[in-house]
């Protein structure tokens, strides 16, 4: 493990105890995920779970007719599979790779294995899981009832809690993908925060100028989301300090 890349990137393994995370430690694997990588299609068979560490994979579900919509995002707050561990093994949407980065990829019988040790790893797992079922109720309740422009700026605040720069790399085409809406109509919403100064769109390239100013055009549903997942791992911390969760 270089001083560039770690698995302690990943906030869920970072919370691991010292005994934990040496147990696992040899089997991670550092992979690098591409701009458009599909990670698995419904109903494909998992074989490994993700700790994404710079990378932001996307959870689409898919219709008959090939038309997708995201349900969720998973950064380096997360992990992607969770279908190994809560029995499933296959689950109905695909993985995308939304923003490129890097990952740790775990075998998903070491996963299930450490999960049935009933220890920290199996508690951070089931606490992110709830997170992120709360996740995918709210992108649910938030593309039903808000505007498109609620929609992109909430979209665009999960993105930057995730990735340390204000420069995303996101093609309108993209990003209409992920919220599931007619390009015409990112590029509106998208000219809107431009001309407000909050953003500066360039072909495949958009930079946040003004935080402040997409949190004021976002709906509730990006503060839902944050509260619910600090609440959740509020004490997800680095491996020295996580003895509140075993408690």
């Amino acid at each position: 493990m270089t001083s560039i890349h770690s698995p302690s990137q990943n906030h869920l393994i970072a919370a691991l105890p010292e005994a934990e995370f040496a147990r696992l430690a040899p089997h991670f694997e550092l992979v690098s995920m591409p701009l458009g990588e599909i990670l698995y299609e419904p109903g494909g068979r998992m074989q490994h779970a993700l700790f994404p560490t710079s990378a932001i994979v996307s959870l689409h579900y898919v219709m008959e007719s090939g038309a997708s919509a995201e349900a969720a995002g998973v950064g380096n707050e997360g992990v992607v599979g969770i279908a190994l561990f809560m029995g499933g093994d296959s689950t109905p949407s695909s993985a995308v790779v939304q923003t490129a980065g890097h990952a740790y990829r775990l075998e998903g019988r070491l996963l299930k294995q450490e999960f049935n040790r009933a220890g920290l790893m199996q508690r951070l797992l089931l606490r992110y899981t709830q997170a992120l079922i709360t996740q995918m109720t709210q992108t649910a309740a938030c593309n039903r009832h808000h505007s498109v422009e609620q929609q992109l700026c909430r979209w665009l605040l999960l993105t930057l809690d995730r990735v340390p720069s204000c420069e995303l790399v996101m093609t309108q085409e993209l990003v209409a993908g992920m919220l599931g809406v007619r390009r015409e109509g990112i590029t509106e919403a998208a000219g809107e925060l431009q001309r407000a100064g909050y953003i500066r769109y360039r072909r495949g390239h958009i930079s946040v100028l003004e935080r402040s100013g997409l949190e004021a055009r976002a709906c509730e549903c990006y503060a839902a989301v944050k509260k619910e997942l600090g609440r959740l791992l509020s004490d997800v911390q680095h491996r020295q300090g996580v003895a509140a969760l075993v408690r």
